[in-house]
């Protein structure tokens, strides 16, 4: 790949990622000679370790884990390759060719390696307590413990195989056909032909027919796909209860739990938490906005638009750039060292452009390298919010990575800290340089607005999953009736002064997450309420507070959400936790009725 380039807009240069650190090409040799070493290194481990695992002593196995660890992540290398690359280029034939053969490739070899965890699984506690006293098995210790909270759920070696073999043909294909038939979607928006993102994008432009033309126009363009969609929801929904079935998972949401390392007991006090602020929070604000709109009721696409005094002019990318890290650097010059990395390496992408990935994300990729983050930005405040978010992602990945391959990695629940902390920062930072009482407004309701996208819009978004995934167990669902649920879910969430029309039942067709990670939504939620609760200890003891924060990410995935949030007198399971984090929206709220 070329080095970094950047693309001239009326936002200035925008970079693109440079993937070379990862590999120089698809067709590159060392790409393929990494995938054939791992093929032999996999043989290998199989033929020296399958049957053996239990007989273990605990140096031999954690050598073995070592071993394992490093093929897994030669592996996982060549997948974020594939992964970046196609994202880039969702609309790219034969990029598309290339990330499926990768992943073709990968699952092959990695099948070889399936027996290793269920083994180790097998292992008798008692016995695995004796080969923990060695510091070579030791140095894994948090691994192990996470893996074998999955032992009443495991299958026989013949049945993970199986599965683990089946899926680049089942889930993962039908996730490749919702990408790319979101990524060649045009919707036309008065004479343009707009993709997904840039119409999206429109929903929050200052001018209101622009507005309800994208609306509209989104509207119509999903609908037109609408049984495409409902296909691959039924079959995605059919395919997780299949598995849940066999492995005895008593509800949709269970398996999402326990890889998020947490309890259904605290997931469901969040839900009923956030539930139960809808009047107070949403209902509120909405009723707020129409009113300071000139309006009683406001229609489904005035839901992001900004207040008369906002200030849309573009926010050229350098001044994007400064004012995060400079957000980042008050608090912590470490911090925003890490942060600046990504800006002076190509490890960001940020155009938004045709056939590119919709949205944006943070890829880890493996320790040996970094993470790059895929951003389409658009010159709004809420594209600086959201490039405060990633690259908080970001920076937690990079501070984790020397956990090693198999501990760095952060449950859903606990990876949106950093990013939401990031956000807030840079949201704090802007409104202390604002002076103006009428633009101070139009901050705090924009941001009243993105906690509640985070807040009340991810749990009406959880809701619509457990109720498609539970109705989905009697028979496949009509768009209509999926539809119908959207609907009911968002009138209940964002209060009776949104006003919705028809197009809108088709809205739900387009939400990334609920094909590619079922149940993924309420870490958004669970995500912004604990950083809520984490900035208020911050603003109340600014001493040791930076550094503390900075061991929590280094944590990666070794310490579960007790262990992280006790050092700030924090926990996550008392139900006083959750209300103290919606308190601050409610109180953001309060300050605009004000």
């Amino acid at each position: 790949m070329p080095a970094q380039t950047k693309t001239k807009s009326e936002f200035g240069r925008l970079p693109r990622w440079n993937l070379d650190d990862l590999y120089p090409g698809p067709k590159s040799a060392v790409l393929h000679g990494d995938l054939k070493r791992a093929e032999k290194a996999a043989a290998a481990f199989h033929r020296n370790h399958a049957g053996k695992v239990e007989k273990m002593g605990g140096d031999a196995l954690g050598a073995a884990i070592a071993a394992f660890e490093e093929i897994d992540e030669t592996l996982d290398r060549a997948m974020s390759y594939a992964q970046l690359l196609y994202a880039a280029n969702v609309a790219d034939a034969e990029t598309g060719r290339f990330y499926q053969t990768v992943q073709e490739r990968v699952t092959d070899i990695s099948a070889k390696l399936v027996f290793f965890g269920l083994e180790i699984n097998r292992i008798d506690d008692a016995a695995l307590a004796k080969k923990l006293k060695s510091k070579t098995l030791a140095h894994y210790a948090s691994w192990i413990r996470d893996m074998r909270s999955f032992r009443p759920h495991q299958l026989s070696e013949d049945m993970e195989r199986l599965l683990h073999d089946k899926r680049v043909a089942g889930r993962a294909a039908w996730n490749r056909l919702f990408d790319e038939t979101m990524a060649a979607l045009r919707f036309r928006v008065g004479r343009e032909e707009l993709t997904t993102e840039q119409t999206l994008h429109l929903l929050s432009d200052s001018s209101g027919v622009k507005r309800k033309q994208a609306a509209k126009a989104l509207g119509k363009g999903l609908g037109e796909n609408v049984r495409l969609f409902t296909l691959i929801t039924n079959t995605l929904a059919k395919d997780k209860e299949i598995e849940d079935r066999w492995r005895s998972f008593p509800r949709p949401e269970s398996s999402r739990n326990l890889a998020n390392h947490v309890e259904d007991e605290v997931v469901a006090a969040l839900v009923a938490a956030v539930k139960d602020a809808y009047p107070k929070l949403s209902h509120r604000y909405y009723r707020y906005k129409a009113k300071r709109m000139g309006r009683k009721t406001l229609d489904y696409w005035d839901r992001n638009a900004p207040l008369p005094a906002a200030d849309d002019r573009p926010i050229p990318w350098r001044d994007a750039r400064r004012l995060v890290l400079d957000a980042y650097g008050a608090f912590s010059p470490d911090l925003a060292d890490v942060g600046r990395r990504f800006f002076d390496h190509a490890w960001i992408d940020a155009e938004a452009r045709p056939g590119k990935a919709s949205g944006a994300f943070a890829h880890p990729t493996v320790p040996s390298a970094h993470p790059y983050l895929l951003l389409n930005y658009m010159g709004r405040a809420r594209d600086v919010m959201t490039l405060a978010h990633e690259l908080g992602h970001g920076v937690h990945q990079v501070l984790a990575g020397p956990q090693g391959h198999l501990k760095c990695a952060t449950p859903l629940t606990l990876a949106e800290t950093a990013s939401v902390f990031g956000e807030m920062l840079t949201f704090r930072a802007l409104l202390a340089r604002q002076s103006d009482p009428a633009k101070r407004e139009a901050m705090i309701a924009g941001k009243v607005e993105d906690m509640l996208n985070t807040v009340v819009r991810q749990i009406a978004f959880y809701e619509f999953e457990l109720r498609v995934h539970a109705e989905r167990r009697e028979g496949e669902l009509s768009s209509e009736r999926i539809g119908g649920i959207w609907l009911d879910v968002q009138r209940e969430s964002l209060g009776p002064a949104i006003r919705f029309e028809e197009e809108y039942s088709y809205y739900w067709s387009y939400i990334p997450h609920f094909v590619h990670s079922p149940f993924y939504v309420y870490a958004y939620a669970f995500g912004d309420c604990l950083v809520n609760s984490l900035y208020a200890v911050y603003e109340n003891a600014h001493e040791g507070f930076a550094a503390r924060y900075l061991d929590m990410l280094r944590a990666g995935g070794t310490l579960h959400h007790r262990d992280l949030l006790a050092p700030f007198g924090l926990d996550a399971s008392d139900p006083a936790f959750w209300s103290k984090g919606l308190g601050v929206v409610s109180g953001l709220i309060d300050e605009l009725g004000a």
